[in-house]
């Protein structure tokens, strides 16, 4: 919630996995991208370098208010829509708009505070972030072992949430760093996501996110998974039938993770649930393609409890990464039928899309080697 708008950039080719049939296959040290954790300094920084925050700065605004014009009316809008249900809030500035929602910051009384209101209502956003606001109102009876911003206020019918405004600054700008993070920020975030997975929050409180059956074949459906994957995938789930869930942030970037003094913050709570154990540890491991260090201490932290703790990460990482092309691809194709940076609101060029979606496509592949292997072992 607090971070920048998402951004595509260029992250090079390194990872690490080691036990589970995710080892790099020989490549020459190219422009190619390459697995190899040793030649994380390789080819491909100069391109979408990380702007990320300077330590001990805040996060940054993105604009001031500006109630001229459209977006004026929207913001206007969207600023009435937070005033019904918390009064004392008074809008300071915009601190992020998309297609799909305004973020404000303000005052709410004497406290500083964030405000987030849905301006694209279709089912599937609206669905998301009353979700949200349910686990913020969860967090009131049930206190995380992390740091979450206090709720002040919140209407599911107009979907708009007031929240505590946490100091602090955010992990990463982008959704995938193209620049391994320090790494003090890594274990800090990875720290923080490792403590909620070992959360056991009431049941009912929570549901399960994902129906992991449904999404398989639909991923298969849509001609982003082969004939085999599904085999695969779903022998896999076959022996994690009797796993036990692990609840997760399910969002687990690091553009959701506040640094601040008093240790992190995590935010943007809209998919958080029940999942196969290791979600939160697939997500982060799918953004740190820059990072062979930190990859390979989650694909580590990853196989410790075993085979079906490997098992759950594995399909985890399949999905995601499938998720993320997809999700990607589309950028890739909205930005060139508008002749531009992608309609996603990302700055990068094609060409930067372009050089992510490769390394995506092949994290993707080892990821499917590491299945084939898991499966072999069964």
């Amino acid at each position: 919630m607090y971070s920048a708008s998402s951004s595509v950039s260029a992250p090079t080719r390194p990872a690490a996995f080691r036990g589970t049939g995710l080892a790099p296959r020989p490549r020459p040290v190219s422009a190619e991208p390459y697995l190899d954790p040793s030649h994380a300094a390789g080819a491909g920084r100069a391109i979408g370098r990380s702007r990320s925050v300077p330590a001990g700065t805040s996060h940054p605004l993105s604009g001031r208010l500006d109630l001229t014009g459209p977006q004026g009316a929207q913001l206007r809008s969207a600023i009435a829509s937070v005033q019904r249900i918390c009064p004392e809030f008074t809008p300071a500035q915009v601190l992020r708009r998309s297609s799909r929602s305004v973020l404000l910051v303000g005052t709410a009384g004497r406290s500083p505070a964030v405000a987030k209101c849905l301006i694209d209502h279709s089912s599937a956003w609206a669905e998301r972030f009353r979700h949200e606001i349910a686990a913020y109102r969860a967090f009131v009876r049930h206190r995380p072992p992390v740091r979450v911003p206090r709720l002040i206020a919140a209407d599911p019918e107009s979907c708009t949430l007031v929240v505590e405004r946490m100091p602090g600054r955010v992990a990463a700008v982008h959704r995938h760093p193209s620049e391994a993070p320090p790494r003090s920020d890594v274990r800090a975030a990875l720290g923080a996501f490792c403590r909620i997975n070992l959360w056991r929050p009431p049941a009912g409180v929570f549901d399960a996110p994902v129906d992991y059956p449904a999404r398989i074949s639909r991923y298969h459906e849509l001609g982003l998974l082969t004939d085999r994957d599904l085999g695969d995938l779903q022998k896999l789930l076959h022996g994690l039938a009797h796993a036990q869930g692990q609840f997760c942030h399910g969002d687990a970037l690091l553009q959701n993770v506040l640094l601040s003094p008093a240790g992190p913050v995590l935010v943007d709570w809209e998919h958080a649930g029940w999942y196969l154990p290791g979600y939160d540890l697939a997500v982060l491991w799918s953004v740190l393609g820059d990072d062979p260090v930190s990859r390979r201490q989650i694909s580590q932290m990853a196989q410790t409890a075993g085979p079906t703790s490997r098992d759950a990460f594995l399909v985890n990482l399949m999905l995601v990464l499938t998720r993320e092309i997809r999700t990607f691809e589309s950028a890739l194709q909205r930005s060139l039928h508008a002749g531009g940076p992608a309609a996603s609101g990302t700055a990068e060029t094609g060409e930067e899309q372009r050089l992510l979606l490769r390394r995506l496509h092949d994290d993707c592949g080892m990821a499917r080697r590491a299945v084939r292997a898991a499966v072999g072992t069964r």
